[in-house]
C-alpha cells in the first residue's frame, strides 16, 4: 500500500469548520463543517460564494489524472508526481489512486504533511542536510517498515552531514546521486568523476545506502530536444556505470529518475533505452504541474504539443473575480490581484464574462497588470463589461496558484461545487 489505510487525517479535513480563514466561501456557511458544506452541493455562482474565488474544474481535474496514469503506464514509467505543486493531500490520494508509485516532495515540511496523510512512498528531490529533519525521517523509517524514502545527494560534504545526523538509525536512508543539468544549473553534481566521489562517500556512510541516480532535465542550459536527450543519456550511462562497479549493493531495485512537466516525452524515450542492469530498474517520472495544468506557461511547454496522438492536458483552474470599477472606455478594475492569482510567469488571461447567469467570451478584455488586490483590465472598443460582472480568469503556473488558496472549491461544469481541496503550504 502507498497510503496508510489507518490514517484518519482525511476525515478530520471534512470535519474542519468553515470560517473567515477560507476566502471566497459563502459567509452564511460559517460554522458548517467542510463535509457539510460539500454535501449541500452549492452552486459557485448562485450559492453565496464571494469574489475573488478560485475554483478547480472537477471534469478537467479527473481528465488530467487519467491522462497521466495512462501515459506513464503506456511508457513503462513509475510515476511519483511532484507534490509541491499543490501541497494538497486530497490530490496526493487521487494521484496515488490513479497509479502513482508515491509522491515527490522538496523540503522536510512537505514530507511531514505527506506522512500525516498516510503517504508511504516519498521521493525528496533535494539533498537533505538538516539534522532535526534527518532524525525525524530516521524515526519514521524505524517506526514504519512500510515507509519508503529516497532523497538526493550531490556532495561529499552533504553525505558527511547526513551520516552524522543519522548515527544510531536502524534503517539506512536510500539516496540517489543527483547529476546536474549542466554547468550553471541549479543543483547536482557537475561531472561523472565527482558523481563517483559522492557515491564512494555514500559507500563509506553507515546511515546511507545508494539506490540510484536522478536529476532534473528542465535545468539543461538552452534546453531543446537534442540537448535534453543527450543529458538524459548521460544519466542512464551513469546508472549503468555505477551498476557495473557494484555500487548498488543491498538494494532490490535501481532508481533512475527525472522528469519535470516540459520534457517528459524525452524522459519516456530515453528511459525506454535503459539497458538490462543487474537489478530491476525503477524508471521514475516526477512531473507535477499536470494535475491542474494551466492556461499559459505549461499550455505552451507541455510535451503533448509534440505528441498530440498521446492526448492533451486541460487547464483546470479558473479564478473568478468581479468588476468593481469602470472608470473609462479603455479601462476597468476587478477585485483580484497578486494575493489571489499567479503572476510569476504570465499575467492571468481574461476568458469569460458572466452577467445575469449568462456566460460569454471575454472579447476585447485583457489583464494589463496586477496590484495587491486589483486586476488592471485593458478593454478594447468591442468589450462588453460592466461593474458587477464576474470575470473568469485563466492562470499561468500551477505552483503559484495553489499556494494562495487554503481551501479550493471543486466545481462541475454547471457550477455545482462537489468538493473542497485543502492545501498545506
Amino acid at each position: 500500500m502507498v497510503l496508510d489505510p489507518g490514517s484518519d487525517a482525511y476525515t478530520l479535513l471534512a470535519e474542519e469548520r468553515v470560517d473567515h480563514r477560507f476566502k471566497g466561501l459563502p459567509p452564511d456557511a460559517d460554522g458548517l463543517t467542510v463535509g457539510e458544506l460539500a454535501a449541500q452541493r452549492r452552486n459557485l455562482f448562485t450559492g453565496g460564494f464571494t469574489t475573488p474565488v478560485l475554483a478547480l474544474s472537477a471534469e478537467r481535474l479527473e481528465h488530467n489524472l487519467k491522462l497521466m496514469e495512462t501515459y506513464t503506464a503506456r511508457h513503462g514509467l513509475v510515476f511519483a508526481p511532484h507534490g509541491k505543486t499543490s501541497m494538497a493531500p486530497q490530490l496526493f490520494r487521487r494521484q496515488i489512486e490513479h497509479g502513482a508509485w508515491g509522491i515527490t516532495l522538496a523540503v522536510p515540511h512537505q514530507v511531514r504533511v505527506a506522512r500525516a496523510f498516510g503517504v508511504r512512498r516519498v521521493f525528496l528531490a533535494n539533498e537533505l542536510v538538516d539534522p532535526a529533519a534527518l532524525r525525524w525521517i530516521s524515526g519514521e523509517l524505524d517506526a514504519d517498515p512500510g515507509f519508503r524514502f529516497v532523497c538526493y545527494v550531490d556532495s561529499v560534504r552533504g553525505v558527511e552531514l547526513m551520516d552524522a545526523a543519522l548515527a544510531g538509525s536502524a534503517r539506512p536512508v536510500d539516496v540517489v546521486v543527483e547529476l546536474a543539468g549542466g554547468e550553471g544549473a541549479r543543483t547536482g553534481v557537475r561531472t561523472e568523476a565527482e558523481c563517483a566521489a559522492v557515491a564512494d562517500a555514500v559507500a563509506g556512510a553507515r546511515g546511507l545506502r545508494l539506490a540510484g541516480v536522478a536529476g532534473y532535465e528542465g535545468e539543461v542550459p538552452d534546453a531543446d530536444p537534442e540537448r535534453v536527450r543527450a543529458w538524459l543519456r548521460r544519466l542512464v550511462a551513469l546508472a549503468a556505470d555505477f551498476d557495473k562497479a557494484g555500487r548498488f549493493a543491498g538494494v532490490e531495485e535501481i532508481v533512475v529518475s527525472a522528469g519535470g512537466s516540459a520534457w517528459f516525452d524525452a524522459v519516456a524515450d530515453v528511459f525506454a533505452e535503459i539497458p538490462e542492469l543487474s537489478l530491476p530498474v525503477l524508471k521514475m517520472l516526477r512531473s507535477g504541474a499536470y494535475v491542474s495544468h494551466d492556461d499559459g506557461h505549461y499550455r505552451e511547454l507541455t510535451p503533448f504539443n509534440r505528441v498530440p496522438e498521446e492526448g492533451a492536458l486541460e487547464p483546470a483552474f479558473r479564478l473568478w473575480t468581479q468588476v468593481v470599477s469602470r472608470p473609462s472606455a479603455g479601462q476597468a478594475f476587478a477585485n483580484a490581484g497578486k494575493r489571489d492569482a499567479a503572476y510569476d510567469l504570465d499575467l492571468p488571461f481574461a476568458q469569460v464574462v458572466r452577467r445575469d447567469g449568462a456566460e460569454r467570451p471575454a472579447d476585447g478584455i485583457s489583464v494589463a497588470s496586477l496590484s495587491d488586490q486589483h486586476a488592471w483590465l485593458r478593454t478594447a472598443p468591442e468589450a462588453d463589461l460592466e461593474v458587477g460582472d464576474w470575470l473568469g480568469l485563466g492562470l499561468s503556473h500551477p505552483c503559484t496558484s495553489f499556494d494562495k488558496w487554503v481551501l479550493i472549491p471543486v466545481a462541475e461544469a454547471d457550477g455545482t461545487v462537489v468538493d473542497y481541496i485543502r492545501t498545506f503550504f
